[in-house]
């Protein structure tokens, strides 16, 4: 049976974000991100040509970071290496499955222990805890931080069969908060990450969540979230054609492995990002490599053609929590003028616990994008947080 790889993109979109509104734009505005094309990739990271000095720099980072929460002043902070990520995380059973965790510093400092609430990051669609490398340093300058894979995604389970949905990750989050960190914690999220931690703090009593910080939040697991867009409304029988066709094994697997090929992971990852020169070698590695693990394709079959999950609209106004918007405003997947974008735009003159900030050239994932900017918001409100 032949298969059209333009629709082959539309699925990878899918897979990449969970907004209701971005794919007729993104098609509209990429028709050059095919999945037919390969890209040349080097099998090793670069290595220093000089490691000692390399650890010189890397000791006196962390001379720097010391020295800033000592005196107050936070500074933004050089990457992690994605290597250290991997060896120091941990793993943690949740209802027989192994989530894998990272906690940074591992020893919570005097600074942070007991004044500064802790964070915990979750990444969006398809990403995973790496994709934080660039903020956790600089976070953890005055708080402890805490990163998870969700279920599906990163070096967590992709258990075949699983049904995956909103609720699931939404409990997997309330369950780590009661099980893990065990304190108030402040919820950070991107994309479809965001609205799981909107879940989790509309289902809680809200005594584990303390704030919420929301980055160009998705409106639902997947493109049948909201269809009062009409480039949802238009393409409506295109997106039910996916599900059709993506619960063809054969058709899954073979549009799958197009959809992780590393020439479309960086065309879709240079559509998204405003910062062009942070699409690098490692990001496509971060999105890549868990695709290859086995339950990937299930995973990806079961969010692209499951429920959308819950609607913000209903469960922002349950919220009494402190929460910053960070936007990215050249997001095709969220765009600010979309019915997503236009409804959390809306909240601050609501809400008065809601406030946001637009940030002027990112994409859809803008603490990776422009991690100066997202810092530069992010750290004053968090200093500002009320005390429990």
């Amino acid at each position: 049976m032949a298969v059209n790889l333009a629709a082959s993109h539309v699925f990878f979109l899918s897979f990449s974000s969970s907004s209701s509104s971005f794919a007729p734009r993104q098609i509209q505005q990429n028709p050059s991100c095919s999945l037919g094309n390969l890209l040349k990739f080097p099998s090793s990271r670069t290595i220093p040509k000089n490691p000692i000095s390399a650890v010189v720099r890397a000791s006196a980072a962390a001379a720097d970071a010391e020295a800033a929460v000592a005196t107050g002043k936070e500074e933004s902070l050089p990457p992690l290496e994605v290597g250290e990520i991997d060896r120091k995380c941990k793993k943690w059973a949740w209802r027989g499955y192994a989530i894998n965790y990272f906690v940074y510093p591992e020893i919570s400092s005097e600074a942070t222990a007991d004044v500064k609430p802790p964070l915990l990051l979750v990444h969006g669609f398809g990403a995973s805890i790496a994709h934080w490398r660039r903020n956790i340093p600089t976070l953890a300058q005055s708080h402890t931080v805490y990163t998870i894979d969700l279920l599906g995604f990163g070096a967590s389970d992709k258990p075949a069969g699983f049904q995956y949905t909103m609720e699931a990750w939404s409990q997997l989050i309330l369950d780590f908060l009661d099980e893990v960190v065990q304190k108030p914690t402040v919820l950070l999220g991107n994309s479809v990450g965001s609205l799981a931690c909107v879940i989790a703090a509309a289902e809680s009593s809200q005594s584990l969540v303390r704030a919420l910080v929301l980055l160009n939040c998705a409106g639902g697991m997947n493109n049948k979230a909201i269809v009062d867009d009409w480039r949802i409304k238009l393409f409506l029988p295109l997106l039910w054609l996916i599900d059709f066709l993506l619960k063809q094994r054969g058709i899954a697997s073979y549009l799958f492995e197009r959809a992780r090929q590393r020439e479309t992971l960086r065309n879709v990852l240079l559509s998204v990002y405003g910062n062009k020169e942070h699409v690098d070698e490692d990001l496509v590695e971060i999105i890549r490599r868990p695709a290859l693990d086995e339950g990937a394709l299930d995973a990806f079959v079961s969010i692209i053609t499951g429920p959308p999950g819950p609607n913000p609209v209903q469960l922002m106004p349950k919220i009494k929590l402190p929460v910053l918007l960070l936007w990215g405003d050249q997001d095709p997947f969220t765009p600010i003028d979309g019915p997503v974008g236009k409804y959390f735009s809306s909240l601050p003159a609501r809400l008065p616990s809601v406030s946001l900030s637009m940030l002027e050239g990112v994409g859809h994932c803008p603490h990776d994008d422009r991690p100066d900017l997202v810092h530069e918001k992010l750290l004053p409100w968090l200093a500002a947080l009320p005390c429990p």
